[in-house]
């Protein structure tokens, strides 16, 4: 069985993870295609598209994909919309405020790692974690998306820990994935937009079903 008592820090995705984000993604990407005509998307598709970054998401959303004459506009209009329009029903899952809390009154070190642009990831969680997570890191030029491990090794440095002292939290296939390239224990979650089989299939090393649960793995 892995040992993880010895560990301080905990690296958690954002959309479907911390925040439930997916009524504004949805609205967002419907507000574009039907801008330019396309037929609308589902909560289910949307929630089908994204954890690959913005780009993906406006790919799999929009007719002909990258090969669409305007994938380049939908993209760009797409993070304008959303940048202005990404707290309108985004909000906490029940729980995760009090675990935050909780993990900080016993000085874990906190980090959220993100394919969003990185400057959405730092403005959400400034609104909704800024008294308990310092460090959020988003897609950019700098940091290739996940599952690319680049932004678990750049929050890790700012945070002065190392993969050996860090777990990182996700719901999906991509942040396991991220945390196998980043050598860092997986806790998968059943709360967001994967289900229990996608994370097992993949091979999270826990999975736990409330954020409540995340204590007992922590301490061994």
């Amino acid at each position: 069985m892995i040992k993880i008592e010895s560990f301080d820090t905990v690296i958690f995705d954002m959309d479907g993870t911390t925040l439930n984000t997916i009524e504004d993604l949805s609205d967002s990407v419907n507000f574009i295609l039907t801008k330019y005509g396309y037929p609308n998307r589902t909560l289910e598709e949307i929630k089908s598209f994204v954890g690959n970054g913005v780009a993906n998401l406006i790919e799999r959303s929009i007719p002909d994909g990258r090969n669409n004459p305007n994938f380049e506009n939908c993209l760009s209009e797409y993070k304008d919309y959303y940048r202005d329009n990404m707290q309108n029903k985004t909000a906490p899952y029940d729980g995760i405020i009090e675990l935050l809390k909780e993990l900080r009154k016993k000085n874990y070190k906190l980090a959220i790692v993100s394919n969003k642009f990185d400057k959405a990831a730092k403005e959400l969680n400034t609104k909704y974690f800024g008294g308990c997570i310092d460090v959020a890191i988003g897609e950019s030029e700098n940091v290739k998306k996940k599952p690319a491990p680049d932004g678990v090794f750049k929050a890790l440095k700012e945070l002065n820990s190392t993969p050996k002292k860090a777990v990182y939290v996700g719901d999906s296939e991509v942040d396991v994935k991220t945390a196998q390239n980043a050598g860092l224990i997986c806790i998968g979650v059943t709360w967001g937009f994967r289900d229990r089989k996608v994370l097992e299939k993949m091979g999270a090393d826990f999975i736990i079903d409330k954020p409540e649960e995340l204590f007992n793995i922590l301490k061994g």
